[in-house]
């Protein structure tokens, strides 16, 4: 049986990014909720599946510090090979986002998961999922959540999804965060075919002293 690594590493290997079904030329639509956000609370930005999305390279053009992660190897080597290991802005992860982060990770001011998390069906991993955000993300800190929604595809990539409502997000999140912004967004892959997503930013609330 595949593993999830090796399923990513195969997939990474043998197709050219533009063919990749969730590949954008652009990544406008989630700058647009980034830029919501004040730059001064934007130094360290934490994408739990980099992939080899353009939101790379246009977060180190605006000077941002980057903590990358993905599941595959051959994801981050490909991306590596674009825009190179740039040890001074980017800390390399490759990690099952599903169970608990090196704990010598620093906090983040920001969390942005495009299409990460609806590939996680077992409670255990989901809930593994929100305790990692939840710790690596600072106080007052934000995380964009753009998943595909419950009007979207059931399956993506060969793998069965679980789809989300603003209702879910909020609930899976917890008090410790609020809602900003949500969206629901048509997406066209690259075959031309439309694929519901729900983009949802949140803040965590401050800390309180005791």
């Amino acid at each position: 049986m595949t593993s999830t690594k090796q399923h990513w590493d195969q997939i990474f290997a043998s197709t050219n990014d533009e063919a990749l079904g969730w590949f954008e030329s652009d990544a406008s639509q989630t700058l647009k909720f980034i830029d919501v956000i004040p730059q001064a609370h934007l130094s360290r930005i934490f994408i739990p599946g980099a992939g080899t999305s353009v939101l790379v390279d246009e977060l180190l053009a605006r000077g941002h510090s980057l903590l990358l992660n993905d599941i595959s190897l051959q994801a981050l080597e490909n991306l590596k090979s674009r825009i190179g290991v740039n040890e001074k802005k980017i800390i390399w992860l490759r990690h099952d986002i599903a169970t608990p982060l090196p704990a010598q990770l620093p906090q983040v001011d920001l969390w942005v998961d495009r299409a990460v998390l609806h590939f996680l069906l077992e409670e255990r991993a989901i809930q593994g999922y929100f305790e990692n955000l939840n710790a690596l993300v600072k106080p007052e800190g934000y995380t964009l959540l753009a998943e595909f929604s419950t009007e979207g595809a059931s399956k993506c990539a060969g793998l069965q999804l679980h789809r989300y409502s603003i209702e879910e997000m909020s609930e899976r999140l917890g008090k410790k965060f609020c809602l900003v912004k949500h969206e629901n967004y048509t997406f066209s892959n690259p075959q031309g075919e439309p694929r519901p997503y729900l983009y949802a930013l949140f803040q965590k609330k401050r800390a309180i002293s005791t």
